[in-house]
C-alpha cells in the first residue's frame, strides 16, 4: 500500500509538472501584448529560470553546481545555446505566427527527431516501432498544419518551419546532454544549461528600451512566472516524481502538456483548432507513446541513459 501511495504521488507530480509546461504559451502571449519580441521573451525565460535554479541548488545541493572541468562547458553550450535558445526562439515565434496548439503540436515532433539523430550519430537501431512512430508523426504534423487536407487558409509556411525548428532544437538537448550525463546529474545539466543560455543572451537584450517595461509589476509577474512555474518549479517536481517511477511511464504522462496548451489556446485566447488538427495532435502524441513503450535494447544504451533524458527534455 505504501509503495502504491508513493507511485500515485509520483504520477501526480509528473502530471502537475507537465500541466505547468503546457501553460508556457499563456505567459508568452501576455508578454507579447506588452511589446516583447520572441527573442526577448526567450531571454526573460532563461534568465529568470537560471536565477531560480541556481538559488534552489545553492540552498539544497550546492555540490551539484560544481563544474568538474572547465572544458565541460562545451556540453552546456550545446544544450544551452544550440538547443534551449534555438528551440525556445522557434517555439515562441511559431506561437506568434500561428497558435499555441499548433506550435505545441510541432514541438512534440522532437522525439521523432531524436530517433533519427540517434540513428545517424550513435548507430542506434531503427526498429519497426520507431519507424511507425516516425511515419505517424509525419502524418500528424501534416494534419496539424493543414497540409492534409490542403487548407490554404491555415497553411503558413513560416509557422511550420519555426514549429519544426523547435522540435529539432528540442531533440538536440538529448543529443548534447547524452555526453554530459556521464559526469553530471540531470538537474545540474539543466541549471548549467540555463546559466549558459542566459549569459549568451545577455549582450542582445535591449535593456535601455525595455527597462521601463521591466519595472511594470505585471511584466515582472509574467517574466518571473515564466521562469518559475512552467520552468524551474515544473522541472523540480517532475524530477522528484521521475525518481520514483520509470522514465518511459513518466514520458507518457507528460503528454498532458499539449492537451493543456491546446485548451489554453482555444478557451483563453479563442484560437481556432479544428477536429482534423486535433486528430493530427493525437497522432503526434501517440507516436511519442509508441517510442517510449518500445525502449532501445540494453546494448545500445551504452554511453549514457538517453531514454531517461528524453523523458526529461519537455520541461525545458
Amino acid at each position: 500500500m505504501f509503495g502504491v501511495t508513493i507511485l500515485n504521488r509520483a504520477f501526480l507530480l509528473i502530471i502537475l509538472g507537465a500541466g505547468l509546461w503546457g501553460t508556457i504559451g499563456w505567459y508568452v502571449k501576455n508578454l507579447y501584448a506588452y511589446g516583447f519580441t520572441p527573442m526577448e521573451v526567450v531571454t526573460l525565460r532563461v534568465w529568470s529560470a537560471a536565477t531560480l535554479l541556481m538559488l534552489f541548488l545553492v540552498i539544497t545541493s550546492p555540490e551539484k553546481l560544481k563544474l568538474t572541468s572547465f572544458s565541460d562547458l562545451k556540453y552546456f553550450i550545446g544544450t544551452g545555446v544550440f538547443s534551449i535558445v534555438f528551440f525556445n526562439f522557434c517555439m515562441f515565434t511559431a506561437i506568434d505566427l500561428s497558435t499555441i496548439p499548433i506550435a505545441t503540436a510541432l514541438l512534440y515532433t522532437g522525439p521523432a527527431f531524436v530517433t533519427v539523430l540517434s540513428f545517424l550519430l550513435f548507430q542506434e537501431p531503427f526498429t519497426k516501432p520507431k519507424l511507425s512512430a516516425l511515419l505517424i508523426t509525419i502524418v500528424g504534423s501534416a494534419l496539424v498544419v493543414g497540409l492534409v487536407p490542403l487548407n490554404l487558409n491555415t497553411f503558413q509556411l513560416g509557422s511550420i518551419l519555426f514549429g519544426l525548428g523547435s522540435g529539432f532544437g528540442y531533440a538536440l538537448y538529448s543529443i548534447f546532454s547524452k555526453f554530459a550525463l556521464e559526469k553530471y546529474t540531470s538537474i545540474s545539466i539543466t541549471a548549467y544549461t540555463f546559466i549558459v543560455a542566459a549569459v549568451s543572451l545577455l549582450p542582445f537584450f535591449p535593456y535601455q528600451e525595455k527597462i521601463s517595461l521591466l519595472m511594470d509589476p505585471s511584466v515582472l509577474f509574467y517574466a518571473i512566472g515564466l521562469g518559475f512555474l512552467p520552468t524551474a518549479f515544473a522541472y523540480i517536481i517532475y524530477t522528484y516524481g521521475l525518481n520514483q517511477t520509470e522514465a518511459s511511464k513518466a514520458s507518457i504522462l507528460t503528454t498532458v502538456e499539449p492537451v493543456v496548451a491546446t485548451l489554453i489556446g482555444i478557451f483563453v485566447f479563442q484560437e481556432a483548432f479544428s477536429l482534423v488538427q486535433m486528430l493530427g495532435m493525437a497522432c503526434i502524441i501517440g507516436a511519442v507513446i509508441i517510442i517510449q513503450m518500445n525502449p532501445r535494447p540494453a546494448k545500445t544504451a551504452g554511453i549514457s541513459d538517453i531514454d531517461h533524458d528524453i523523458s526529461e527534455q519537455n520541461q525545458l
